[in-house]
């Protein structure tokens, strides 16, 4: 976790928090609205190993120092897929989800059946897709894979749709060319070290403790995953794909070399009818306390400055967070 390159890499990190407002909050008295929002606070993040985990953890803390009168839950979940559920059926306030998913969702396809209402608070920092296997194994591009298992991720995770479009841009059918799993990463991460899976797909910062802690004992090795992405953004000329080419620096994981991977954004995102003024100081939260909101096992690219925040893509923001970007910015 010491290595230059990765605190080079680094650029800084954001988050976000929100409230489920105590019944009235929304039209607090106005003797009381230089005190912020109050109420319960329920953010979606992921698995509890995870990156989203961890920086919702710390979204939360910095909410409640904020904002004493929100008291943050940090919910547990599968990732993306599930998180943009749980704000559908209000079971979540906020939630982070990768830009891919919740363009999808946004649009009404697959893997969602219809529209789902949704704003963005901002887009928050970059996760890199990170396909492990083997130091020792014969694999060398995902076409290598024709034959293996690979681990793609909990089921509702946003990893575990890319994954599948990943295999598939390679030539391969998942299920047919491709053994696939869906497990957590601690399971996959086990099932690496003891040979029943070939390869563990990831995203999250740099690096994600999952793969470091293998990158001893057996070894590792990420494979490259640019080339595949004019494939992958074929047919989303007009929403965008919300992928990039990016780079994990070299020794990111003990004795791997620079590799060419693939960036996919996140965002934080609620419902069009979260009260306004919490969209606002949610937005206060990311900007002012950007630096605290870094998870120190994961120190990847991130976006920081208002120019990132404020490109969510086709979900558009919620008019709280416009006004308090602009009060912030001009």
């Amino acid at each position: 976790m010491t290595g230059p390159a990765r605190r080079t890499a680094l650029r800084a990190a954001l988050g976000t928090a929100c409230a489920t407002l105590l019944a009235g909050a929304g039209t607090a008295d106005a003797r009381h609205t230089d005190r912020g929002p109050e109420g319960t606070l329920r953010i979606a993040t992921g698995e509890s190993d995870g990156f989203y985990a961890a920086f919702g953890q710390l979204l939360a803390d910095q909410v409640t120092q904020v904002y004493p009168r929100l008291s943050c839950e940090v919910l547990r979940s599968e990732g993306s897929v599930a998180n943009v559920r749980l704000v559908e059926e209000r079971r979540a306030d906020v939630a982070l989800a990768l830009a891919d998913i919740a363009w999808a969702a946004y649009a009404g396809s697959a893997p969602f059946g219809r529209r789902v209402p949704l704003r963005a608070i901002g887009r928050v920092y970059e996760n890199y897709v990170q396909l492990a296997v083997r130091a020792d194994a014969p694999i060398r591009a995902v076409s290598d894979l024709a034959g293996r298992t690979v681990s793609l991720g909990a089921p509702a995770s946003g990893g575990a749709v890319l994954g599948d479009r990943l295999l598939r841009a390679a030539g391969l059918t998942p299920g047919t060319d491709v053994r696939v799993r869906h497990l957590l990463m601690p399971q996959a991460a086990r099932a690496v070290a003891d040979g029943s899976v070939d390869a563990l797909l990831v995203a999250g910062g740099v690096p994600l403790p999952v793969l470091s802690g293998l990158d001893v004992r057996p070894g590792i090795r990420l494979l490259p995953l640019a080339g595949l992405l004019p494939r992958l953004r074929a047919g989303t000329e007009r929403s965008g794909s919300g992928l990039e080419a990016v780079t994990v620096p070299a020794a990111a994981y003990r004795g791997t070399p620079e590799v060419a991977t693939i960036g996919v954004a996140n965002l934080l995102l609620c419902r069009p009818d979260l009260p306004a003024p919490v969209a606002a100081a949610l937005t206060h939260v990311l900007v002012r306390r950007a630096g605290r909101l870094v998870p120190t096992t994961a120190l990847g690219t991130q976006f920081l400055d208002a120019r990132s925040l404020i490109s969510t893509g086709v979900v558009p923001l919620h008019s709280g967070a416009v006004a308090a970007y602009r009060e912030l910015h001009g």
